[in-house]
């Protein structure tokens, strides 16, 4: 309920009667309900938080009864004939004339009918960008925790199937295997779709696991993370069966560098683009700045993906607290790719990191 009162009291500050959140993550973070959307237009429920009282938890009768048992401190109300209907008994009730949705995550078809709505009841409808991500930007220490516990599970799960690769497995195969090792070990669910990319395949920063065996002598880049009471993790390992080749020990080498210098330059005061210039600098000076198209680093918690950004465009001044990846990469088309990524945790003096494992220094 704490994370409430900080909502109703931006809602207070902000002038507004109530705000509408169907995000999912948002929607987890406020009310530890875990039911997830399948499609964006298919939810499994929406908040509605007055600006003082008690917040509404509206969904339908597939989720009732988790919404009881997950969503503490909310009353739980149950649509049959969709949201709409029962926001037009609601909203008069709770009074309410100015109501805040979540702009950058609802369909335009859905503003449009929610729009008629209100203009029924005389509501001036306000869209709101972030209202609750920047909430969860800075973690709580029970935060910090709960996502220091999902990294070290993850490492677990890696260093587990680490040993019994063999060159003949598949990318798909060791995915497969990676995921299943993760919910033997109690995960909810990865933190997304495992990525093992071997050979020429690790030019593409997001492959898709297939049928191309891992084979031997040039790196293999395994991206994998987990969910562990409802927070996420998120490692990248490039590892090489059998004798690496030269070349490959060189960028190897490199990519480890430039991440080094960019947790050297992690910490709270500094902007996400200034981490992000010091590691990409390292990689650009060696020749192969071409040869790294992302940015070095993002946001863990909830999501797997949220704010803040190590990128050179974030201007955005860091905070101790929250928690970030630094994860350079370089990755040359026909040859493939390396990428390295660490969690780390920023604070006033530099940053924390969370990971132990040191396969990649193995190299």
């Amino acid at each position: 309920m704490e994370k409430i009162k900080l909502v109703q009291a931006r809602l207070r500050r902000r002038k507004l009667d109530a705000v509408l959140i169907g995000q999912p993550d948002n929607r987890l973070y406020l009310s530890g309900f875990n039911a997830p959307d399948y499609t964006i237009n298919e939810s499994s429920g929406f908040l509605l938080i007055p600006r003082a009282g008690q917040p509404f938890l509206l969904t339908d009768s597939r989720y009732t009864l988790q919404a009881r048992q997950e969503a503490a401190g909310f009353k739980i109300r149950t649509y049959k004939g969709g949201l709409l209907p029962l926001l037009n008994k609601l909203l008069p009730r709770l009074a309410v004339k100015r109501l805040a949705f979540e702009s950058h995550y609802i369909l335009y078809s859905q503003v449009l009918r929610l729009t008629k709505l209100c203009r029924k009841h005389h509501i001036e409808l306000q869209g709101c960008e972030n209202f609750i991500e920047r909430l969860r930007v800075v973690k709580s220490q029970r935060e910090i925790e709960l996502i220091r516990q999902s990294v070290l599970l993850n490492e677990a799960v890696f260093q587990e199937i680490l040993p019994t690769l063999r060159p003949h497995d598949t990318e798909i195969e060791t995915a497969m295997r990676l995921e299943n090792a993760m919910r033997a070990h109690g995960a909810e669910r990865p933190s997304f779709e495992t990525i093992v990319a071997a050979g020429p395949n690790g030019a593409k920063p997001h492959a898709t696991p297939g049928q191309q065996q891992l084979g031997e002598g040039l790196p293999i880049i395994i991206d994998m993370g987990l969910i562990l009471n409802n927070y996420c993790s998120d490692m990248t390992r490039s590892v090489i069966l059998g004798t690496p080749k030269t070349r490959t020990v060189e960028i190897f080498r490199l990519v480890r560098k430039a991440q080094l210098t960019g947790i050297k330059a992690l910490r709270a005061g500094v902007s996400g683009r200034e981490v992000d210039k010091a590691a990409r600098s390292v990689i650009s000076q060696a020749g192969f700045g071409d040869n790294f198209g992302h940015s070095l680093g993002h946001g863990v918690g909830i999501a797997v993906h949220e704010e803040p950004r190590l990128s050179p465009g974030s201007r955005k001044k860091l905070a101790a607290d929250m928690v970030v990846t630094v994860e350079p990469g370089i990755y040359i088309e026909g040859w493939g790719g390396v990428r390295l990524e660490n969690m780390a945790l920023v604070t006033d003096s530099g940053c924390e990191i969370f990971n132990q494992d040191r396969t990649f220094l193995d190299i």
